[in-house]
């Protein structure tokens, strides 16, 4: 089964797909699908992206049976692998920063390309690093969602952007980074063109943003410069993570950019990244309970300036 459930107690779509419980999980590196001679890629490669054998959403989705008092729709869309590099043990921290600007140059053409669909109003970029979140292959890689909706919590970004923008007649974050650079507290690293820092209003305790100086939309309206900044700026902060308890870190890393083909895009959007890991300690994970869940109030059980601090400390080499 694959469609679209509307929830009409919160106002969004669910997406229903049996084809995702068919994906494999943590299998080794010798039975690795995207390794090359693997299930998806038997030639080689530098890095890759492909269709989704167990999509979510496609573009040419069954049709749904009608049903006379719940609302269903067919679930239109795109869900692609990224594969980063053929290297199976080496991970965002660990590749070469070229091969990382070429992987921001991939998610550039993925998203203008993906956006030329009709149905398509959201494209999510999102990596899941480590098993703690939920992430079926170790192989360096991470997925592009395109959305035939905009999901809820994207909504709740564009809804509070546009708020602020009427009362203060400013982008939210383009002062959020005015605010941060003058005070320091929470910033981890600073480049030319991007700042990562711990935010104000963390809901994980080491939550990173990294938000371009340069009010921006889209992923693809990065200059050239931009790129090479991203690039680098990635890999710092994916390497602090790794040093800070000396282990693979996990993390859920997202891409939020603005809405396509729908009324919602406008200038408003300010392009950023968010890296929410569930690691508070060395050994010890902040699960996402009844309470985060269920309502959405996150208790971070670690002081955002605090967690700055630690990371702004946290000495990486060879960049």
């Amino acid at each position: 089964m694959l469609e679209l459930r509307y929830n009409p107690l919160t106002d969004e779509w669910i997406i229903v797909s049996a084809e995702t419980q068919k994906r494999p999980v943590q299998p080794s590196q010798q039975s690795c699908p995207i390794c090359i001679g693997g299930l998806e890629l038997p030639e080689e490669y530098d890095l890759v992206t492909f269709e989704n054998r167990f999509p979510a959403l496609k573009k040419d989705p069954p049709q749904v049976d009608e049903d006379d008092f719940y609302k269903k729709a067919r679930s239109f869309g795109v869900c692609e692998v990224v594969v980063y590099t053929k290297d199976h043990n080496t991970a965002l921290p660990g590749m070469p920063l070229r091969q990382i600007e070429k992987l921001v140059e991939m998610w550039i053409d993925r998203t203008i390309e993906l956006s030329k669909h009709d149905f398509v109003k959201y494209i999510f970029i999102f990596e899941n690093r480590g098993k703690e979140v939920g992430a079926s292959l170790p192989h360096p890689h991470g997925q592009i969602y395109a959305f035939p909706f905009l999901p809820k919590r994207i909504v709740a970004k564009i809804e509070a952007m546009k708020k602020w923008y009427l009362e203060k007649k400013r982008c939210v974050i383009c002062q959020i980074i005015e605010n941060e650079l003058s005070k320091k507290e929470r910033i981890i690293y600073e480049t030319r063109f991007f700042v990562a820092l711990v935010p104000f209003y963390a809901r994980f305790p080491f939550e990173v943003h990294i938000y371009p100086k340069r009010h921006i939309g889209a992923i693809y309206e990065f200059s050239n410069e931009e790129q090479v900044d991203f690039a680098k700026m990635l890999k710092i902060v994916t390497s602090k993570y790794d040093k800070l308890f000396d282990q693979e870190f996990p993390y859920m890393m997202m891409f939020f950019q603005k809405p396509f083909n729908c009324s919602e895009e406008d200038d408003l959007f300010h392009f950023h990244v968010e890296f929410n890991p569930p690691k508070r300690d060395k050994d010890k994970i902040k699960w996402m309970a009844s309470v985060e869940t269920g309502t959405w109030a996150f208790i971070n059980p670690v002081v955002p300036e605090q967690a700055a601090e630690i990371l702004r400390n946290t000495q990486v080499e060879g960049i």
